[in-house]
């Protein structure tokens, strides 16, 4: 095929739809030009940035038919900072386009038949992989997206990369010259270059006065950042939580090398700055590399953990644990999972990939026997902690490989009425589900993250014996191209 456009042309095109990154998606004579901040339903003047044998990168000029679903996004440095991706686009309408991007991916890659979906709009009809025993065309319900009364300020952790720069583009009033100082925010769009801010209209408020405070005496203590280049610096990243219900803080000091100059004036002065902190923790991370946490941390005050509560379940949360970040929707989307357990106080119930024991808990106060792994071992110590503090006894937890422990308990007698999972975004291992399907569980719940691997493991469990009956999106982050999404199947 012939690329019917050049870098630098300009291009009227329709924007006919928009990626899991938010981009839109038009076309030039065919050809696929993505476009940041065009919505589905407008069409747009571009301007050809990039061009690939298959697709190409555009950027928007002028909108000359608007979408009746674009509205002005509310934060000053939307268009700077890459960590919202739909705030110009209404609610609604995000609700919308997340449970419509689940079903694509459902219908493109796992191959099932979604009730409503016409063929022609993203869909295909079921062949044999997608019938029923009879050879009838089985239609999975996907039911509207579950959203929040109030998106915003929903976030109870921050993590914030620092770097040093002018921070020309901090929002509020200017600390100090226009020369090089410690500065945090989120990275420019597609890039590693930090947008400095005191305001994030997605986290909790605290978590905005933490990272502000902490920037600060950062300035005043003349402290540097780390720099990815050279591998100098000091500061890395700055982690914060906050407890929605009980309203405790912790504040972790990602660091290049193991020394803080003046630690305990930084102690001082964060206690002074903040006072609902409870636990102030210094991880050290002395490799070069993008990942966040290094492998040791250690107590600079305080607690090692802080404690929060989801729909009446008592948890304590330390620096490296793996607690969801939206904790109104948290309880939707568990509270879902248990409904389609379908459990009636005597079931054996398997948690893969259990964390520390968030969504095993909540099943264990319905269910017989829940049996929790997860294959990093400090998660594990947590869910008994988790367990022990709310008087759960039926609840048990092993550290370790899901597809080589499940089958040991198996031999054990343990024997699951219900496998419920929720893998990280690469999805489940291969071998997990290859478990799962000899295990033969009366009915899997899934969790997912990612639309696009849930549909991909989804095909293994349909060709392995099991049928998908429902699928729920709910909105765990809003303003964001990201969708959780909780699943039914059962055994055919």
């Amino acid at each position: 095929m012939t690329i019917p456009v050049s870098k630098n042309d300009i291009a009227d095109l329709d924007i006919i739809g928009m990626t899991h990154d938010g981009e839109g998606v038009g076309r030039v004579e065919g050809y696929t030009l993505f476009v940041q901040g065009a919505l589905p339903g407008e069409r747009a003047r571009v301007k050809v940035l990039k061009v690939k044998k298959q697709y190409g990168y555009a950027k928007l000029l002028e909108l000359l038919e608007a979408s009746p679903d674009r509205v002005e996004a509310p934060c000053g440095i939307y268009k700077q900072c890459g960590g919202c991706q739909l705030q110009h686009m209404g609610y609604a309408a995000q609700l919308r386009w997340k449970r419509q991007h689940v079903v694509d991916n459902l219908v493109r890659i796992g191959k099932l038949h979604v009730a409503g979906q016409e063929a022609g709009a993203g869909a295909v009809a079921a062949d044999a992989d997608g019938a029923d025993n009879a050879g009838n065309a089985v239609e999975v319900i996907v039911h509207p997206t579950i959203g929040m009364d109030e998106p915003w300020r929903y976030r109870n952790k921050a993590q914030v990369p620092m770097g040093m720069g002018p921070g020309t583009l901090v929002t509020g009033a200017a600390d100090g010259p226009e020369s090089q100082r410690l500065i945090g925010g989120f990275y420019a769009r597609g890039s590693h270059r930090i947008i400095d801010m005191d305001s994030c209209l997605i986290q909790h408020q605290h978590n905005d006065d933490v990272i502000a405070h902490v920037k600060a005496i950062g300035r005043e203590l003349g402290i540097t950042a780390y720099d990815e280049e050279t591998g100098r610096g000091l500061l890395r990243h700055v982690m914060t939580r906050v407890g929605f219900v009980t309203g405790e803080i912790m504040v972790v000091l990602i660091t290049n090398g193991q020394r803080i100059p003046n630690a305990e004036r930084w102690i001082e002065r964060i206690r002074e700055g903040i006072p609902n902190v409870k636990s102030i923790v210094q991880n050290v991370n002395t490799r070069k590399t993008n990942v966040i946490f290094g492998d040791e941390t250690r107590l600079l005050w305080g607690s090692d953990v802080i404690y929060d509560e989801l729909d009446g379940i008592r948890f304590a949360i330390s620096a490296r644990s793996f607690y969801q970040v939206n904790p109104v929707q948290t309880v939707a989307l568990y509270r879902k999972a248990v409904e389609y357990a379908g459990l009636t106080g005597s079931e054996n119930v398997i948690d893969a990939y259990c964390g520390i024991g968030t969504i095993s808990l909540f099943l264990a106060r319905q269910a017989g026997h829940v049996y929790g792994v997860e294959i990093v071992a400090e998660a594990i110590e947590d869910a008994r902690r988790n367990a022990a503090l709310n008087g759960i006894e039926n609840a048990d937890f092993e550290a370790g490989a899901a597809e080589i422990v499940i089958p040991r308990w198996r031999k054990e007698g343990i024997v699951p009425d219900i496998i419920v999972v929720d893998p990280p975004r690469k999805g489940c291992d291969p071998a997990l589900l290859e478990t799962i399907l000899a295990m033969k569980p009366r009915r899997v719940v899934y969790v997912s993250c990612n639309p696009s691997t849930l549909a991909r493991d989804l095909r293994v469990l349909e060709d392995g014996g099991y049928r998908t009956v429902e699928v729920q999106p709910v909105d765990m982050f809003p303003h964001t191209g990201h969708v959780e999404s909780v699943i039914l199947m059962v055994r055919k």
